[in-house]
């Protein structure tokens, strides 16, 4: 796992001459456990660069050819035989634009260190937008900086996982600093207008001639403008290299940081703080934050900074307790700044070994949407929604229903005539509070893939998985239609599950995650034992022309009818209780259970063609409740169950039979029916289907046996 990082053009990573960014990178790198992984590029001319791994990009002029593209074409060139796993890029937005349209499946992560909205590639919102679309991660060096970023952005980009900030960092002072402390008044930075120097300047003229046994030391230099200052006890020092400037920190009692402009953020407030220097700042951009104890001006002009300087020069126990203050509250060091990169790092470096650890912690947050039926009083609380809901919740992990039928029936409106506006956008912000590391979508087809897409771009670590339970055997009911909902976005998830065994469907793409489960017990549906009792009933069916409609459909046909039927004609004393046919309607819940509690044998019949391992959720009501399941044998049940554990019959004639047998002879009927729940409630229960899909889907090895995925 390899790491690249690209400073910027011209920027020094030298000891020499070193930028702000250089020594960020250089202080927060060469103690990151990433240390040996880490390589810098940068281009500079001087010599003596920092001791870590460096590649050096070399640049011959060409008049033709803008520079910083060259440098970026040549970092590319570079990279393509590295093939890192994280591409960091610092303080230049333009790069990660053209970066990404050579390598649109790489991580990269963007550092900003000035002002987002005054750079070449983020200046615009359509440009952050982008940004935000194909980076991993954005960092920023303070809270003024992300806030700049995000302005003119909705809301829902606010709170998003993509966008960190990691302050600059400093070497921590011993707290004996303060000691030592000579008269010298520090002043680090450009000597220009921005940074308030000519205030400065002005005012320490009026200081000094007031406490002429205190210093200025003034380090910094500008080309581009000139303000004078004069003054005996002044020392204009220039350049210093920046082991100097802290050796100076260590001894200075004030430091000013005036700055005039909106500062991202300070790194003289910083280290003049982290050295128990008391620190005088003006309240512009990022600077409160690199100081947790400081003299703060909220007016600057020559007046202000004069009075405030004075009175720390006066009043000695304050000064003191500033300078102590800085050094026992500073927590900017660089072991933890460069902690927090690393973490990130981390996140997805370590994806699994993090992943897995949630799994067992039990601290995964699951975001699971499917119908929860919550607007049908009850009538289908009983279902497999339900039933995996309460697996997940079972293993342990924070889950958050989302009940998109729900959601959608009630929030219909004459500018939303369907509500799928809505409901998708109540999606998106229910991800954006809960922050899930996995959803999971059973049936909800009117979430639109625009929308998962979005969401993966906006969540990358978050994991995406559906389940499909419905036929998908080509002679049976929808299939085209159920088909394409099926891959309506199966290249968005992670994991697509299936009560179908997915070797037969040859539609799925191969390179996409499709696994069988079955449909799932649950102990706290399936608390019948019709085993243990005498049922007055022989054999059970029910079936109904779609859940949600809840009543049988006038003048429609079903195959299932034709052969109910002609089995009841050729199965002569059996006492058939059938529901959804001749005119007797569905029956729901409670009602439902009662039924299904008074007989002996419970037939497992679906529309259509028998398909290997397919049968609808009616399977677990049977089998689940000590039932004999009764079921075609072109079902291939047979793999998971024996004789005396399901029945398999392979046409009417057969299965007629097998239920005079079964009718006749308690013993066995009660045999089968015990052994068939037995073996289903601890195997195929709802705990284990739950753990496979949470396991497939984050593709972690698992120590669990699943019967029924051999």
């Amino acid at each position: 796992m390899k790491i690249s990082i690209l400073l910027p053009y011209k920027e020094n990573f030298s000891p020499d001459y070193p930028g702000a960014v250089s020594l960020f990178v250089y202080e927060t790198s060469k103690i990151s456990k990433f240390k040996k992984t880490i390589t810098i590029f940068g281009n500079t001319l001087y010599k003596r660069k920092f001791k870590l791994k460096y590649v050096n990009i070399d640049l011959k002029k060409n008049l033709f050819v803008s520079q910083t593209n060259n440098y970026v074409k040549k970092f590319i060139d570079l990279e393509k035989n590295i093939n890192s796993s994280i591409i960091e890029v610092h303080n230049r937005p333009s790069y990660v634009h053209i970066i990404n349209s050579k390598f649109n499946n790489k991580i990269l992560t963007l550092y900003f260190h000035n002002d987002p909205l005054s750079m070449n590639g983020s200046k615009t919102i359509d440009q952050r937008k982008k940004l935000l679309k194909i980076c991993y991660k954005i960092i920023f060096n303070s809270s003024w900086s992300k806030k700049r970023f995000l302005e003119g952005l909705e809301n829902k980009f606010v709170n998003s996982n993509k966008l960190l900030i990691f302050y600059q960092s400093a070497q921590k002072g011993q707290l004996s600093l303060i000691n030592n402390k000579k008269k010298w008044i520090t002043f680090v930075g450009k000597l220009n207008r921005a940074k308030g120097y000519d205030i400065f300047a002005k005012s320490i003229v009026k200081v000094l001639n007031k406490h002429p046994d205190w210093e200025a030391k003034i380090i910094g230099d500008e080309k581009r403008e000139k303000i004078p200052l004069t003054h005996k006890k002044v020392q204009l020092l220039g350049f210093k290299k920046h082991n100097e400037v802290l050796n100076i920190f260590k001894k200075t009692s004030i430091t000013v940081a005036c700055s005039r402009w909106e500062e991202p953020f300070g790194r003289t407030s910083l280290e003049a703080s982290a050295n128990g220097c008391a620190v005088i700042i003006t309240n512009k951009g990022g600077l409160p934050e690199t100081v947790t104890d400081a003299k703060i001006i909220s007016r600057l002009n020559e007046k202000n900074l004069t009075s405030t300087i004075l009175h720390l020069i006066r009043n000695k126990k304050l000064r003191k307790k500033l300078q102590s203050l800085s050094i026992k509250n500073f927590y900017l060091t660089h072991k933890n700044v460069s902690r927090m990169i690393d973490e990130y790092r981390s996140e997805k470096l370590d994806f699994k070994k993090n992943i897995f650890l949630k799994i067992r912690q039990k601290s995964l947050r699951i975001l699971h949407v499917t119908n929860f039926n919550e607007r049908l009083d009850g009538r289908l609380f009983f279902n497999t929604g339900r039933r995996l809901n309460n697996g997940f919740i079972r293993l342990g992990h924070s889950v958050l229903g989302f009940s998109d039928r729900d959601i959608q029936k009630y929030y219909k409106s004459v500018s939303d005539f369907r509500g799928s506006a809505t409901l998708n956008d109540k999606l998106k912000k229910t991800c954006y509070n809960y922050k899930p590391d996995l959803v999971i979508i059973g049936h909800a087809d009117l979430i639109s893939s625009q929308q998962v897409e979005e969401l993966k771009h906006d969540n990358p670590n978050t994991k995406f998985a559906q389940w499909f339970l419905d036929p998908l055997n080509k002679n049976g009911p929808d299939y085209l239609r159920n088909k394409a909902r099926i891959m309506d976005k199966i290249n968005l998830m992670d994991g697509t599950f299936l009560t179908t065994c997915p070797s037969v469907l040859n539609f799925l793409p191969k390179d996409k995650k499709s696994f069988y489960i079955p449909n799932p017990s649950d102990e706290s549906f399936e608390t019948l034992n019709n085993y243990n009792h005498s049922c007055p009933v022989d054999v059970f069916f029910a079936l109904s022309h779609g859940v949600h409609r809840g009543k049988l459909k006038t003048g429609k046909t079903d195959d299932r009818v034709d052969f109910l039927n002609r089995l009841k004609g050729i199965t002569p004393d059996i006492k058939f209780d059938l529901y959804g046919i001749n005119n007797v309607q569905p029956i729901w819940a409670d009602h439902y259970f009662k039924t299904i509690s008074r007989a002996k044998m419970g037939l497992n019949l679906s529309r259509g063609d028998a398909i290997k391992y397919y049968s609808s959720d009616r399977i677990t009501q049977i089998i689940g409740n000590g039932l004999v399941c009764l079921i075609d044998e072109k079902t291939q049940y047979t793999n998971f169950f024996n004789k005396d554990e399901m029945i398999f019959y392979k046409n009417a004639e057969d299965l007629s039979e097998k239920i005079l047998k079964i009718a006749r002879d308690e013993k066995l009927r009660k045999k089968i029916g015990r052994k068939g729940k037995e073996k289903y409630m601890k195997y195929f229960n709802s705990n284990l289907v739950a753990q496979f899909i949470i396991e497939k889907t984050l593709d972690i090895r698992s120590k669990n046996e699943y019967f029924w995925s051999k």
